[in-house]
């Protein structure tokens, strides 16, 4: 089976308009804007079906805008094609989008977070004045040695902002300083464009908003990863949640490395990614850098269908391992496997056999459908399992262990989370 990564678009991408074939095809769709809409208080599908431009590019709503498309898109991309990746990787704001899938945010915090965040970054951007342009066709060693040379203060500052791919960075600071080091780029031959955003996005000028952002992220409550993310500020994946605070809050002022995180899908063996929300342009990245990893956009509903055809052996790939190694099938396994130190047989019939018998029943309707365990059915397997835990006298130690080898090895952990922090408690 192939390595499959979900990468999630960023500020720039938004337009008015997007997202309106997943609203027209997908009811499911339709409530993930319906629930933006609850939790931000105001109309958010309005603003991009029918705002101007102008104001969604402001970043308060260009933000939780590019988050809800994206989740909108994965979810109907999980509902109608389902193939789980081996990693997910956003750029900017797409990394919100990107733990929002992953299991890590609710979609209700995520949401929130985000307009914080532009919120936040807007107030910065009131306090300067800035800019943001990409230079096309210039090294990256000639851009950093004009941006230093551009710099001749802490009130006249650029950046390089975005390591976006090798044909293309991004320069971010005061607007001066900018124009300057663009004026010096386009003399060598490069191509330069200012980005229509409305702020210095990713640059020592989001300190300010850096430091209050941190108080929301100390705040905020993460679960565990369903599958690797990809962080911007590293390009490596997260090793746990407790490492999203601080980066996510580097991320305001620190550059987007999207060229090392293009290195690590490379690395990591993957060779087909999806691009889930608005318009192409990280698919395009990747065709300039990585060019081994094969990546569809997915926005429209033609789009869809084209990549439920491209991945329809991955899926059936999937749902075999899945037969194999789902809840059900491991608690059968270590119920077998743990050492027995209870002796009372009639106490061993009713509290180990039984339920066994119980839980190889589940297994043969699974056998017999091929269809992968539902949530009833894995939440009744491990309830039978600890009981068999129990009656076998297995140490509390070892039954978190394997409780929490089951969860993590099958991707359930987003499910029964309680069970991670409580596992002696089970009613999951």
């Amino acid at each position: 089976m192939r390595k499959l990564a979900l990468l999630f678009p960023g500020q720039g991408s938004q337009y008015v308009g997007m997202g309106k074939e997943l609203l027209e095809r997908s009811a499911t769709a339709r409530s993930v804007f319906e629930e933006a809409n609850e939790v931000l208080g105001f109309d958010l599908q309005q603003i991009i079906a029918a705002g101007s431009p102008e104001e969604l590019t402001r970043t308060e709503y260009a933000q939780p805008a590019l988050l809800t498309v994206s989740v909108a898109a994965y979810r109907v991309y999980m509902e109608e094609i389902g193939v789980v990746p081996a990693y997910a990787a956003g750029h900017s704001l797409g990394e919100f989008s990107a733990l929002t899938c992953a299991g890590v945010l609710s979609f209700p915090d995520a949401l929130r977070l985000v307009r914080r965040r532009g919120q936040l970054m807007q107030e910065a951007a009131a306090e300067e004045t800035g800019a943001m342009c990409a230079v096309i066709g210039s090294s990256r060693e000639r851009i950093e040695a004009v941006c230093v040379q551009a710099s001749s203060s802490d009130e006249r500052m650029v950046v390089v902002s975005n390591y976006n791919s090798s044909e293309q960075l991004v320069i971010s600071g005061h607007r001066l300083a900018v124009e300057e080091a663009a004026r010096t780029l386009e003399s060598d031959g490069a191509r330069i464009s200012f980005l229509k955003v409305s702020a210095p996005f990713h640059s020592p000028l989001m300190h300010s908003a850096a430091a209050k952002f941190r108080e929301e992220l100390v705040a905020c409550t993460f679960g565990s990863f369903e599958y690797p993310v990809v962080a911007n500020v590293t390009g490596k994946p997260y090793e746990s949640p407790a490492q999203i605070t601080s980066c996510l809050t580097q991320q305001l002022t620190a550059p987007v490395r999207w060229d090392l995180t293009m290195q690590e899908l490379c690395d990591g063996g993957v060779s087909i990614a999806v691009e889930l929300g608005a318009k192409r342009v990280l698919t395009q990245f990747m065709k300039s850098d990585a060019k081994s990893i094969v990546c569809y956009s997915y926005e429209k509903a033609a789009e869809l269908d084209l990549l439920r055809q491209e991945l329809a052996p991955d899926l059936l790939e999937q749902t075999r391992r899945l037969a194999a190694n789902n809840v059900v099938t491991r608690c059968l396994a270590a119920a077998v496997c743990t050492r027995n130190r209870n002796w009372d047989l009639e106490e061993y019939e009713q509290g180990f056999v039984a339920p066994y018998k119980q839980v190889q029943r589940l297994q043969e309707q699974l056998d017999e459908t091929g269809a992968p365990p539902t949530e009833a059915q894995m939440r009744e397997a491990l309830e039978l399992l600890k009981q068999m835990f129990i009656t076998k006298r297995v140490p509390e130690q070892e039954q978190r262990e394997r409780l929490v080898d089951i969860l993590m090895q099958t991707g359930t952990t987003s499910l029964f989370s309680n069970m991670l922090a409580h596992p002696e408690q089970l009613h999951v």
